[in-house]
């Protein structure tokens, strides 16, 4: 069931009405801007798409001194020109939506405006030039791209598989952190300070550069055992990394397949004393005993 908030954003993106034949102008334009099921929906997102990944390589082209510094005017004026684009596209969704506040203070009305703002600030403010790297943010806004038919239908399902797998990934993290600890510790009293083992955080620190194989080298063990114990950790690592992928690749399986693994009772059959019965089961599975009470409402 959707909450108050959810119809209120849903009807902030509706379309103004409008007079005139067949809902009139900002209907269509609406339909257009925010609707998939036509091909010039379609068209409009990716052509969005694009413009925003084109106006982030501008960014990060003029970041580069090579590039930046001898092309200064044409990269300022591509600036201006999608910051220009990007503001028309912002100013015609607030015309063709019901609430133009509503949509304005929505998770994409805000990353539509901060999209915009650091390009004009620097232009009003002298010295905020700084602003600019902001523009970066412009990156959030390829987030349409899920509104996509093709992607959203994927994008629901990972996003499904990473709630449904939350628990254990939590379960997960928290193992790893009690061996990062525990190892951490037995580092720094068998290292010491005199090799750069100076606090247990900092021993910590090795442990988890050591356990994701990432291997800084800013902190290395200098004694045997330290150096079986990092040994053991390297190993220990390769069989971490692969742990969550396990865990959401199994769920996105199960969620395709329609099938989940079913939760298993604890008790055992009081006849033959066999066990791993289904917590639904009424009967042994072995023997044909029905199961005790307990079993089947668990």
């Amino acid at each position: 069931m959707s909450t108050p908030s959810q119809h209120h954003q849903h009807d902030a993106f509706r379309p103004a009405e409008s007079a005139g034949p067949e809902g009139g102008w900002r209907a269509h334009v609406h339909e257009i801007i925010f609707g998939i099921e036509t091909p010039a929906g379609r068209a409009f997102d990716i052509g969005l798409v694009v413009a925003i990944l084109l106006s982030i390589l501008v960014v990060v082209l003029e970041s580069v001194p090579a590039i930046g510094g001898p092309h200064a005017d044409l990269m300022n004026g591509l600036e201006w020109f999608f910051t220009l684009l990007f503001t028309i596209e912002y100013a015609v969704r607030l015309a063709t939506v019901r609430h133009p506040l509503r949509y304005a203070l929505s998770f994409y009305g805000l990353i539509d405006l901060i999209s915009l703002l650091p390009t004009y600030v620097s232009l009003l403010i002298p010295g905020t030039e700084a602003l600019l790297d902001i523009r970066i943010l412009r990156l959030l806004r390829v987030l349409r791209i899920f509104k996509l038919s093709r992607y959203f239908e994927e994008f629901t399902r990972l996003g499904e598989a990473l709630a449904a797998s939350r628990r254990k990934i939590m379960v997960f993290l928290a193992v790893v952190l009690m061996a990062v600890l525990i190892l951490g510790t037995v580092m720094y009293v068998v290292e010491g300070p005199e090799n750069g083992y100076t606090s247990i955080p900092a021993a910590m620190y090795w442990a988890i550069v050591t356990m994701t194989t990432v291997g800084y080298g800013d902190i290395t063990p200098k004694t045997a055992l330290g150096q079986a114990i990092a040994s053991f950790m390297m190993l220990l690592g390769w069989g971490i990394l692969a742990v969550p992928t396990g865990i959401v690749t199994a769920e996105m399986t199960a969620q395709r397949s329609g099938r989940r693994t079913p939760l298993r009772s604890t008790l055992r059959c009081g006849h033959c004393g066999s066990g791993g019965h289904e917590v639904s089961s009424r009967y042994c599975r072995n023997c044909g005993t029905a199961l005790p009470e307990p079993a089947r409402s668990t």
